[in-house]
């Protein structure tokens, strides 16, 4: 597979927070469209609540892209599946007085059809988990707890 690349372009704009943009991500050129703005956590001085944080983006960076490696390989491995979800926790730790994002806690949930197919789901999870390149990419312990769930 040959490079890709993937353009985010930032622009602060007052306090600690700022607008993030993607050209890829904005066929009309239109002033902020499918922008995000990105801020300080207030867990930091000046910090501001409601706002993501560059903590949230990497932890739903890493939770994405459990999603969508799964969606692959449940497609791939003709898995019949209802739905799926994932609630994520990113851990803010400081380790040798550095600040880093420790842990990403994944927890994804996955409905199927069938009792049967359950084991399965499960396969295709762990493999989903071990092919997805945002955790390959990252130094942050990633922790998977999977829950699968029948259809009532």
């Amino acid at each position: 597979m040959e490079k890709h690349i993937y353009n985010v372009d930032i622009t602060w704009n007052k306090e600690r927070k700022g607008i993030m943009c993607s050209p890829e991500l904005n066929p009309t050129n239109a002033p902020s469209a499918n922008c995000i703005e990105v801020a300080t956590p207030p867990q930091f001085p000046k910090g501001m609540p409601y706002i993501w944080s560059p903590e949230h983006l990497f932890t739903a960076a890493v939770s994405s892209c459990l999603m969508t490696t799964f969606l692959a390989i449940a497609e791939n491995s003709k898995l019949d599946f209802v739905s799926f979800s994932c609630k994520s926790k990113g851990i803010l730790d400081q380790i040798d007085r550095k600040y880093l994002m420790s842990e990403v806690i994944l927890e994804p949930t996955v409905v199927i059809k069938r009792e049967e197919d359950r084991e399965r789901a499960l396969k295709v999870l762990e493999k989903s988990e071990a092919a997805c390149l945002i955790t390959n990419s990252v130094k942050s312990k990633v922790t998977m707890i999977p829950k699968i769930e029948t259809e009532s």
